[in-house]
């Protein structure tokens, strides 16, 4: 690429990305009231995202011998330390760093 690519490359990506970000703010503003179909959206999307992440993650997971055991012995981990601490972030970074761990230092 040259360097005037480079630069419009550049420059469309910080466009696209303040375009994604100020959009919605701008589409509806502070005191005015999303149509209902948005509201869903903002309720039900969450859970439907971190629902298709664990079926992305667990896609490739064998669970008929011992490789599926660091995927379930992680999600346990998470699910219980979730319901303890009701920390999304600490549920999550601790599990990756447990899931980590097993999968180089154990499950070879």
């Amino acid at each position: 690429m040259t360097t005037a690519q480079s630069i419009i490359t550049i420059f469309m990506v910080i466009l696209g990305t303040m375009i994604t970000r100020f959009l919605p703010f701008i589409i509806f503003p502070e005191g005015k009231t999303p149509p209902k179909y948005i509201t869903y959206l903002g309720t039900v999307l969450p859970y439907a995202v971190i629902g298709l992440l664990v079926v992305y993650c667990l896609k490739d997971a064998v669970f008929t011998t011992y490789h599926g055991l660091p995927e379930i012995i992680a999600i346990a981990f998470i699910i219980f330390l979730h319901k303890w601490k009701k920390n999304a972030l600490l549920s999550i970074g601790a599990g990756t760093v447990l899931y980590m761990s097993l999968v180089q230092n154990i499950f070879q």
